[in-house]
This record gives C-alpha cells, sequence and structure tokens, in this order.
C-alpha cells in the first residue's frame, strides 16, 4: 500500500484547552486569519496556462503538436484527472 501525502492537521491537546476557552469573537478572529493565511498561500501558488504556453512553446523544437500533448498533460494533473 502506498502512502499518500497526509496534508491534515493535529490539534494538540494544548491548543484545544485554549481553543475551548475563547469567547466567540476571540475564535472568529482567529479563523478568520487561518482563512486569510490559507486564501494567500493559494494565490501565491497560482500558474496562468495561457503563459506557461506563449512559455514552452518558445522553446525551441517543440511544435504545436507537441505543446498540446504538454498542455494536457499539465491539465490533467492540475484538474485531478491523470488518467493517462
Amino acid at each position: 500500500m502506498s502512502e499518500e501525502k497526509d496534508n491534515s492537521f493535529e490539534l494538540p491537546r494544548s491548543l484545544y484547552k485554549e481553543v475551548k476557552k475563547m469567547s466567540r469573537e476571540k475564535m472568529q478572529s482567529v479563523l478568520r486569519n487561518i482563512y486569510n493565511q490559507g486564501v494567500a498561500s493559494a494565490e501565491s501558488t497560482y500558474v496562468d496556462l495561457t503563459d506557461l504556453r506563449n512559455a514552452i512553446g518558445k522553446i525551441n523544437g517543440i511544435g504545436e503538436k507537441r505543446l498540446d500533448e504538454i498542455m494536457a498533460v499539465i491539465e490533467s494533473f492540475i484538474t485531478g484527472d491523470d488518467t493517462e
């Protein structure tokens, strides 16, 4: 059985106790901060596929047909549909 990358978060007991004691306002502030960090992280890893296609197309020896194949593989990895 192959191990998959586990992105889950395990909540330590000390943090759990701290969260239990928080007021509604404090909890809302903490969750908003976590959300904003996630949004910032997602935005920093964004890749424009049109720009990527243009950059790969400038490589000597890569024609339109090969470029289409490369982009299809990249898009399948992004969407999670890597059936090839």
